[in-house]
């Protein structure tokens, strides 16, 4: 039976991710990045499709689970009728491979132990040759090399492509398996002691989230959403993935599926913003600078996303042989929206590099010049229609989100120069592009009638992004059109549960896809936080406690939720969520601080 997307949990080591499922089976993993090919991918297809299951004999899924503390150490026990036992599951921060480790500990009593290892490079479409080579099982398939030991040696044997290893543990007994890729024309990495890496795993974990400066209820939610964040991002360069998966569904058995394992401009303010609030100095530097990186450039060349090191092309393959997460399809790695028209993205980028500046984040002086550039391109380029935030596959249209942020542009601008008249920069003329843009979108983007902002020039649909309109500063949060906004937004976009799509998708749909899809997680906390600031701080609370309880068991959301069904949906976990958690709960408490 497939796993449901919230039975599994994240471990990782900076660089890459597993999803661990409630039975026990490691069912995705891409090595040696987030964007490398999965040698685990029964996610999307079945176990021949490369998984590595540990579990008792003849065991379902396991009693209970969670982290170790504040860290991305995963335990899972078992409670069976001969004893008790946990795994340990971890991948340390690696110095120059990457390791996945499994410490099966027995609790109490003696429990019989299995453990199949299904190898299947190239998102399961390559069975490896293996071979045994001083006491380790070693899988080689062209660039890819992946060597398994146990500690102490446990009975190993081949059976039907997979290695499988059985073994007895009593009452206070350990067995390590360590899992290590490395690329195959090179010689075996060092070994690692696995308990001395659990160790040190656990103490580098606790040591940086004890840095949070969050204080208050949601403080448990806060420092989780951010050991998540933490855990999506590519340290090389700091980039942080969108979610280390690819093409888990946004409507179970349908086509909405895609490649989310890179880092999208859209997050950028929020991320930063989340980090510097939460007292992370140092990673919002990273992203930050990932982020000059990543968009140097001519201007009208700016991507609405980035692979982890800056790389452009993430051109777009559908996988034929994967049959899709619960028969959902296509495949897809890559992402075509890469080449589309987002107009919101230079005012993301503009707002990140000002927050930055805010918030005293070491200078650089390219920035500033670099900010100037995107604004000239945008002053030429906003009364454009584009593909918008959601990254529709439909006609291009004036979506009222990308001029919001095209205006965004032009006030930080404006902001900037007034605080440091020193600055190169015409003050006026971001004034009255500023101004401009605010007038068309007042004049083309709301409705008078409805008392709504709408999704694009002339609609009649809503769009839950116009929830961001009083957070950046657009209209303030008293003005009629913005809680008439609010009101509009929930009341159209709304699901049972109080959560919010961020669009329509009955009909004729701007998306230009079939199908339907789930409550937009980030949206639901913007809801919550656009009721915050329009007065209705009980409303605020009440959904955003909702929101929480659709965390699973260890804390983690997807990108979106089936309030019918009940479960979570597309690719997982997601940062968006969890920024938006951040944000949303940072308000909140801050508003309760103030009384």
């Amino acid at each position: 039976m497939t796993l449901r997307i919230e039975d599994y949990a994240l471990i990782g080591d900076l660089q890459t991710a597993a999803l661990v499922g409630t039975d026990g089976s490691i069912d995705w993993l891409c090595l040696p990045r987030f964007d490398s090919a999965a040698c685990f991918a029964a996610i999307l297809g079945d176990k021949d499709n490369g998984h590595w299951r540990m579990a008792p004999e003849d065991a379902g899924t396991c009693t209970r689970r969670g982290y170790v503390g504040d860290s991305l150490v995963l335990e899972s026990v078992w409670e069976t009728r001969t004893g008790t036992v946990k795994i340990i599951d971890f991948m340390p921060q690696r110095d120059a491979t990457p390791d996945v480790m499994r410490i099966v500990e027995c609790v109490s009593g003696r429990v019989e132990m299995t453990s199949t290892l299904r190898l299947r490079f190239d998102y399961g479409s390559i069975v490896p040759w293996m071979r045994r080579e001083d006491g380790h099982r070693v899988a080689i398939a062209g660039p890819d090399s992946v060597w398994l030991r146990s500690e102490p040696e446990v009975k190993t044997w081949g059976q039907q492509y997979s290695t499988v290893s059985s073994f007895t543990v009593r009452e206070g007994e350990k067995v390590a398996f360590v899992l290590t890729w490395h690329p195959s024309h090179q010689p075996r990495p060092d070994l690692v002691d696995p308990y001395e890496a659990l160790e040190s795993c656990i103490s580098d974990w606790e040591e940086w989230a004890h840095r949070c400066d969050m204080k208050g209820p949601y403080r448990e939610a806060v420092i989780r959403s951010i050991i998540t964040l933490k855990g999506l991002t590519y340290a090389p360069t700091g980039g942080i993935a969108a979610a280390p998966t690819t093409s888990l569904p946004e409507e179970l058995g349908g086509v909405r599926n895609w490649d989310y394992r890179f880092c999208w401009l859209r997050d950028s303010t929020l991320t930063l913003g989340a980090m510097i609030a939460a007292g992370y100095q140092d990673e919002a530097e990273a992203w930050r600078d990932w982020l000059l990186r990543a968009v140097a450039g001519d201007p009208a060349d700016l991507q609405i996303m980035y692979g982890l090191s800056g790389e452009r092309r993430l051109p777009e393959t559908e996988l034929p042989w994967l049959a899709g997460y619960a028969g959902s399809r296509p495949v897809r790695i890559g992402n075509a929206a890469v080449d589309q028209l987002q107009l919101d993205v230079y005012g993301e980028v503009i707002d990140s590099l000002y927050l930055a500046r805010e918030a005293g984040l070491a200078p650089e002086d390219h920035a500033w010049y670099l900010q100037l550039s995107l604004l000239g391109f945008l002053e030429s380029k906003w009364r454009e229609p584009d593909e918008g935030l959601w990254e529709v596959r439909g006609p291009r249209r004036h979506f009222v989100h990308s001029k919001v942020m095209a205006w965004v542009a032009a006030d930080r601008a404006v902001r900037t120069l007034e605080q440091d008249p020193a600055l190169r920069g015409d003050v006026s003329r971001w004034r009255a592009m500023r101004d401009e843009v605010h007038r068309e979108v007042c004049e083309k983007g709301y409705d008078p009638k409805r008392n709504t902002f709408t999704q694009y020039y002339g609609s009649k649909e809503l769009d839950a992004a116009t929830l961001l309109i009083p957070q950046v500063g657009f209209l303030p949060p008293e003005d009629p059109r913005v809680i008439g906004t609010v009101d509009a937004v929930r009341a159209e976009l709304g699901t049972q549960g109080g959560l919010v799509r961020r669009y329509s998708t009955e009909g004729r749909t701007v998306d230009g896809l079939p199908g339907d899809e789930g409550a937009f997680l980030a949206c639901s906390f913007w809801l919550a936080n656009a009721l915050r600031m329009t007065g209705r701080g009980k409303e605020a609370r009440e959904l955003f406690e909702r929101l929480l309880s659709l965390r699973n068991d260890v804390g983690l959301l997807a990108e979106e939720y089936d309030p019918v069904a009940g479960r979570q949906l597309g690719n997982f976990p997601q940062a968006f969520s969890h920024i938006a958690l951040v944000h949303t709960a940072l308000a909140l408490s801050a508003d309760e601080d103030a009384g």
